[in-house]
């Protein structure tokens, strides 16, 4: 016999060796980024890492949504979260940045009869929160200011130098700051009762129906004298 038949066979005397393994099974192709299952980075990744920020931010507030779960609803891995934006605070930051320029959409609300620019404006604002992108952001700041500084910040931010306060000067009347934060704290109630809580029959109200409602309030803080009957500053309420 040949030593080469011969070697893998146990002769008189010598112990056999261990059997030979089996050849791995080869490995799946990975996908482009080297992993699978989730979907590495490019395209408009940023992009969509934001509006599913924004949309879990509206929902759950900022103390209910992490980095993890905004990862997995984005199909992205959480390091790519952190990579583009660093922190969940910076993230909320840039998902609640809102898209509108308040002083042009002021412009637009101005012009009409001046009895009915409060109604006007509320029925603006309405339509601009039946939008599910500016819903979710304005639901964002709202759940989230009660538990975060930041939020608690930038909602005081819009109510002081948003689109109340583009009203209020466009109008051009004297104590612009204080009728824009009357304005503010009365529409952010509104949403707070339409849109979060959801209180009946206010949530399922047509836009028309509640502006022609809430309209003459929002009037009121706009363009009725603010003076105090005592002859005091108004800007000292």
């Amino acid at each position: 016999m040949s030593r080469t038949a011969d070697a893998g066979a146990a002769g008189p005397g010598r112990r056999a060796g261990p059997p030979r393994r089996a050849p791995h099974p080869a490995r799946p192709p990975a996908g482009p980024g080297g992993r699978t299952g989730r979907r590495p980075g490019g395209g408009d990744t940023r992009g969509r890492i934001l509006a599913t920020a924004r949309s879990l931010f509206g929902e759950r507030g900022f103390d209910g949504t992490t980095i993890r779960a905004v990862a997995e609803a984005a199909a992205v891995d959480p390091a790519l979260v952190h990579h583009y934006f660093g922190s969940k605070q910076r993230l909320f930051v840039a998902a609640m940045e809102i898209p509108v320029d308040f002083d042009e959409a002021a412009r637009s609300v101005v012009p009409g009869p001046p009895e009915k620019l409060g109604e006007r404006f509320v029925l603006f604002v309405l339509r601009l929160w039946e939008t599910p992108a500016m819903r979710a952001l304005m639901l964002g700041l709202i759940r989230s200011a009660t538990s975060d500084a930041v939020a608690a910040t930038m909602l005081r931010r819009v109510l002081e130098e948003g689109p109340f306060m583009a009203l209020a000067r466009a109008i051009d009347l004297p104590d612009a700051r204080l009728r824009a934060t009357l304005v503010g704290t009365h529409v952010v109630g509104l949403a707070l009762a339409r849109f979060v809580v959801e209180v009946e029959p206010l949530a399922s109200a047509p836009p028309e129906e509640v502006a022609r409602l809430i309209g003459p309030a929002v009037q009121r803080y706009l363009t009725a004298d603010l003076s105090p009957v005592d002859g005091t500053e108004a800007a000292a309420i």
